[in-house]
């Protein structure tokens, strides 16, 4: 009786373990595949290569790409982040328009004194500025 509890033990013990380098195993797979499709400068044929061999050679594939190609991966991701941060700030600036009133107004102002709007248009602007402040 009592070794099987142990047997048990053991075996969960083991079946855990593997679960752990199963995920472990995936989320570098994972990692490898989206660092493939970010670097811009690998060639096409060279990405189909990797893949080919991370489908029918899984675990020697994924060593030797983090090991001849591992120490680009951060800086790509970083890069990917830096990019995706600037278009999400680009795209903030961009839906918000102008901070205050006083921009809007100070806007308004040199697009009159340039010509390019009426003394009625400017009033309008300036009265639109005031009336969200």
């Amino acid at each position: 009786m009592a070794s099987s509890i142990w047997e048990n033990f053991w075996n969960v013990l083991a079946l855990l373990l593997y679960i752990v380098v199963f995920v472990s195993y995936l989320f570098a797979l994972f990692a490898v595949i989206s660092d493939l499709f970010r670097d811009h400068k690998l060639a096409g044929g060279w990405k189909a290569l990797w893949i080919v061999g991370l489908i029918f050679i899984p675990v020697l594939t994924l060593l030797v790409y983090l090991i001849a190609r591992g120490s680009g991966m951060a800086q790509r991701s970083a890069e990917a982040q830096r990019s995706a941060q600037n278009a999400a700030d680009a795209y903030i600036r961009e839906a918000a328009g102008k901070a205050t009133p006083s921009d809007e107004i100070a806007t308004a102002k040199a697009l009159f004194d340039d010509g390019a709007i009426s003394e009625e248009e400017f009033a309008h602007l300036k009265s639109k500025a005031l009336a969200r402040a």
